[in-house]
Order: C-alpha cells, then structure tokens, then sequence
C-alpha cells in the first residue's frame, strides 16, 4: 500500500483524524467481507479499492486536475454523469455512510437530520474525505428538505450547482428536468472551458450505458438458484461504482460477471441449498454501510437484490442512444433519469411496481423495507410498501435503523425471527 500523507496533507486534510478513520476501516472491511467463503476471485479489484479507498482514486483525480481537468463531486443518482463527462470532466461520488462522520456533522445541523446527511456535512467540515477535497464543484439536487439546506452549508467555501428535482413525473415535470440538464450543461462547460457537442454526448451516453449493462449482468446472475455472490460483495461493487472510473468500472464488472455467469452454470453458491432469498428495498447505503446486509446474511438469509439507489436504481433503463441532436439528447437523458422512482415523488405508484416486480423476478421469500432514521420520505412511504407486499401475500420486515451499532443485536433479534417465520 502506498503512503499518501503528503497528499493528504496537501489536500488540507485533518491527519490525525483521518489517521482514526483508515484505522478502524480494514478491520470492520476484514470482518463483514473477508471472513466469508467461497467468494468469487472478481472480487479482488474491489478488495483492493477498498483497501486503498483514500488513497488509489483520490491520487488518479489529483493527476488529471493537473492535466487541466474538473472534477465535480456529487451526492445523488439523479444527477446525468453523462453531461458532466461529455465536457472532458471527471465525476465522482462523496463520502457519506460512516457513523465516524455524523458528529462533525451534527455540529452543524439538527440532531433529527439522516445520518447520511450529516455523515455527508461532516465529512467535508471534520477535513476526513479527501474526496470533499479534490471536488472542484459539488453537484446537489433537491430530493429532500435536508439536502436542500445542507447544500447552503457545503457551499460556502465550494462552488454549489443544485439541481431542481420536480416533484410529480407529468409531461411538463420531464419537460422541467430537461431544462435543468440543459442548465447544468452550461454550467458544466463554463466550469470545464469545454464545449458539449451531440457527439461527445452520445460518446458519454455509450459510455454510460455500457456500465449500467454491466452491473446489471452481476444482477442477473441473481435471479438463478443458484447464488453465486453474496449480497455484501453486490452491495460493495455498486458502491465502488460512484467512485470509479466508468470504463474501468464496467470492465471491471463485466469481468465479475464472466466469472459469476459460470458460477451459475457450474452450480456454485456461495450460500447453501434453501436458504431463504430477501429483496432490501429503501433507503441508499453509502460506503462504508455495510450493516444490514451483513446482519441478514449472519442471520441464516441471503440478500438477491436490492430496491434502492446503491442497487437496481442506479443502472435500470438506458438512455436512448439514437438521438442526435443536443436538445435530443437531453430529453432522452431526462426521460431515463425520471425514471428513478425515489421517494421524493408524488403520486410514487412506480416504486411500488418496481419492488413488486422486482420481488417475483428475483424469486424472493420476503422484503426487508430499510429507512434511515428521521428520513420521513422513505419512513411515510414504507406504510405503502408494506401495505402493498401484504396485499400480494409477500412477507414483509419494516425497519429503522442508523449508522451506529447500538441497535445491532435488537436487528438480528428481529431479522432472524423474520428468517425463521418465512421457513
């Protein structure tokens, strides 16, 4: 492992603190991850990310804003990667999903914020994320009350470009979304001094979907019987998926997915024969959130797949590549893009379809419906969540939780109940 203090230190990164953070992380990463069997040898390049997760990409962003490059930081799956990319910029995902940051976030916002919110704050004011660091712009979105007045704290010493999410998906709401890409177009160039032609677009575009085909080959690998990965070596390749290089990342996963496809055929699980199938639907789980997931999987059950935006929501849908002009193109980026059925919509029937289907696609034997705690979005939703799966006859396991450990015996007391009254 290579040393990067210095570049830390030149970043202006609190060192001592950091220090406490890359001391606790291998550890926690060598007893969710690396105590498992039988995981597919893939995984090894995300291992490795992991093992270096401040150190390997940080270092490569570093390099190319050397080279004149931009690098815009951003928060939020609604956000078009292929705009920002089309410029000759670089984008990648902020650090958000680890208790160690929640304090210096609740320095500055109520107690009663979602820890992914203030992990978010807190990273970026306790100097912790050298990715918070490096960004030259943050990209924001107006998906919940607390995003939005975080955003006025995270811009205060960054440049901030928020992008105005509509609330309802009718015709003149996708209209609306295609007006702020086109907004967030302008921006991205002014910042980049690039222009955006159609075909650089369409260049992106390609680039981009050819990463969401990818993760969604390791999905598919899921539905089978036979499962050949483990929902916490899932749940870590779309994490890294934020953070990494888009064509390295689906060569990467498609890689991963060679492996797994004959897995399936050769008949290698890596949990035994009947064990109970769960769909995790609800909120995102930021690196390093690790903690669901390896509760379920402890607990005599395997996660198939996942409902949220660190699953089947970042990849589902393509963009329509056969466009060819710039204002096309936009609303062909809007359309998919409005696809996401977050919670931030109303009426949201759409997400009650996709979790409906998404439970008989991946053959599952019940849901676990996750809410960050003091998210009402996801929290008000999961009563029509539940309300649904009941409906169908599919079981069903409401929970609220946060980044700490405190309630980690209460979840597996619950969980394996769960487990157990679906054998």
């Amino acid at each position: 492992m290579a040393n990067y203090q210095q570049m830390w230190k030149d970043l202006g990164m609190n060192l001592e603190a950091h220090d406490n953070l890359c001391a606790v992380l291998p550890t926690a990463f060598g007893d969710v991850y690396l105590s498992q069997e039988n995981r597919p040898a893939s995984m090894d390049f995300w291992d490795m990310v992991v093992a270096d997760i401040h150190g390997i990409r940080p270092a490569e962003l570093i390099e190319e804003q050397k080279k004149g490059r931009k690098v815009f930081g951003t928060f939020c799956v609604y956000v078009p990667d292929e705009v920002v990319i089309a410029a000759d910029g670089i984008v990648t995902g902020l650090c958000g999903g680890s208790q160690f940051w929640v304090p210096d976030g609740e320095a500055v916002l109520p107690k009663s914020t979602c820890p992914l919110i203030k992990a978010s704050v807190g990273a970026r004011l306790g100097k912790t994320c050298p990715f918070f660091r490096i960004a030259d712009m943050y990209v924001g979105e107006t998906t919940c009350d607390g995003k939005k007045k975080a955003w006025e704290i995270l811009g205060q010493d960054v440049p901030m470009h928020i992008m105005d999410i509509p609330q309802m998906k009718r015709a003149k709401d996708i209209e609306k979304w295609a007006d702020e890409i086109r907004e967030f177009a302008a921006v991205v160039e002014k910042t980049t001094g690039n222009k955006i032609t159609p075909e650089k677009l369409a260049e992106s575009i390609h680039i981009i979907n050819e990463k969401r085909k990818a993760l969604a080959r390791v999905y598919e690998t899921r539905k089978s019987d036979v499962i050949p990965i483990s929902g916490k070596d899932a749940l870590l390749m779309m994490q890294i998926a934020f953070f990494d290089d888009p064509v390295r990342c689906a060569q990467m996963t498609n890689r991963l997915a060679d492996e797994l496809e004959q897995r399936v055929k050769d008949g290698v699980s890596v949990f035994p024969k009947g064990t109970k199938r769960i769909l995790v639907s609800g909120t995102p789980m930021a690196i390093p959130n690790w903690k669901l997931h390896h509760i379920i999987e402890t607990s005599g059950a395997a996660v198939v797949c996942e409902e949220t935006c660190t699953g089947t929501r970042y990849f589902e849908n393509l963009v329509d590549e056969t466009k060819t002009t710039l204002d096309d193109q936009y609303k062909a980026l809007a359309d998919r893009y409005m696809g996401i059925n977050c919670a931030c919509f109303t009426p949201n029937s759409g997400r009650i379809d996709d979790i409906l289907r998404l439970a008989k696609e991946y053959h599952v034997d019940g849901v676990i419906d996750v809410n960050l705690k003091f998210c009402c979005l996801y929290d008000t939703e999961g009563y029509t969540v539940e309300k649904a799966l009941k409906e169908a006859g599919i079981p069903v396991l409401g929970i609220e939780t946060d980044y700490t450990d405190a309630d980690a015996e209460q979840l597996r007391t619950r969980i394996e109940a769960f487990v157990e009254m679906l054998g």
